[in-house]
């Protein structure tokens, strides 16, 4: 259907009176409600019947109002191919707006395959599609919510190491052991990595939770090693690379304690036992992963990395505040020693 602007206008029939009267020929309008004589309350909803609407000769003689031309004179009546054109061609059943642009949207459902996978797979291939100026392809419905969480939960990650790091500034006092304490997180994704694809699992939102989880559990190993090695420098003097192989040998045993009871309690979710288990069965998997690679890793990297640290320490010391030679001179002020002859 084309109007015919000028025409409808000159007869004040608008584009809305248009639009009115095709929706209520073909989708209807609600009349209210009708009391059969049972006593029930029925919804009315009139339209057009199928035979009236079935072809363009029976659309062009659909009615349009037209406003009276005097106060208080009658409605008068004009069929719509007085005011448009009438032409068979092929249109859209239903116009879709989304932030006040028009949009098609196309969905599925997935089945036996994770949604992030299968959305990357069908927008590599979309983007080889060449659009007409104007269009473009968004990404909406779950894959869209998926990624806002994605996004929020690494943001929530790097506020979460940042604030471990300023804590154990606070207590260490010192801005470079900290650091060799949070080497032991990116350790503990190794396990991550692994436990996933051993277990054919994707990296979702509970996999992700695990590893949020991950980052306040694997730091405490390297904590109770750092801490002891610093202890026995400090307190009995003893020799860095001594106090660091009698850390771990003194905290080997805490640290395998609370590591098999952590992986104990996650083995029952990550087995995937009662209703749901399938959702919750990557966020045991990915702690046990991450806490068994973080727990061996750690014994052997984070001595490392702290011996490390410390020599980059002993060498800013020394540069920048070097150590005092040279003879100190007598002041100023101190009296005059006389001698006499004998």
């Amino acid at each position: 259907m084309q109007p015919k602007r000028a025409l409808a206008g000159a007869i004040g029939v608008s584009l809305g009176q248009l639009a009115s009267a095709l929706r209520y020929a073909f989708a209807g309008v609600d009349a209210g409600t009708w009391v059969d004589p049972s006593g029930l309350s029925r919804y009315v909803h009139v339209r057009f019947t199928p035979t009236s609407r079935a072809t363009a000769a029976d659309l062009e003689q659909l009615p349009i109002p037209v406003a009276p031309t005097t106060t208080g004179g009658p409605m008068s009546f004009v069929p719509l191919s007085q005011v448009a054109t009438i032409s068979q061609s092929m249109g859209p059943a239903q116009i879709d707006h989304f932030q006040r642009q028009r949009v098609v949207t196309i969905g599925a459902n997935v089945i036996g395959a994770s949604v992030g996978n299968v959305a990357r797979d069908v927008m590599r291939r979309v983007d080889g599609v060449r659009l007409p100026p104007g269009y473009h392809i968004t990404q909406g419905g779950q894959v869209a919510s998926q990624n806002e969480v994605f996004i929020s939960m690494v943001m929530a990650l790097g506020v979460a190491v940042l604030l471990m790091y300023l804590i154990l500034v606070i207590q260490f006092g010192s801005f470079l052991d900290p650091l060799a304490i949070l080497v032991s997180l990116p350790l503990s994704l190794i396990g991550v990595v692994i436990a996933l694809l051993v277990t054919r699992d994707t990296l979702n939102i509970m996999s992700l939770i695990g590893v949020m989880m991950l980052m306040g559990i694997v730091a405490k190993n390297a904590i109770l090693l750092i801490d002891f090695a610093k202890w026995s420098r400090e307190d009995n003097g003893t020799p860095r690379r001594e106090a660091l192989i009698t850390a771990g040998r003194t905290r080997l045993r805490p640290i395998m304690m609370t590591t098999l009871a952590l992986v104990a309690g996650m083995v029952p979710v990550a087995l995937g036992f009662g209703e749901g288990a399938d959702f919750r069965a990557p966020l045991g998997r990915a702690v046990i992963g991450g806490v068994i690679a973080s727990t061996v890793l750690t014994l052997l990297v984070i001595p490392t990395v702290y011996e490390i640290f410390d020599d980059w320490r002993v060498w800013l010391m020394s540069k920048f505040r070097p150590a005092a030679t040279g003879a100190v001179p007598a002041p100023t002020n101190a009296p005059a020693e006389s001698y006499a002859d004998d």
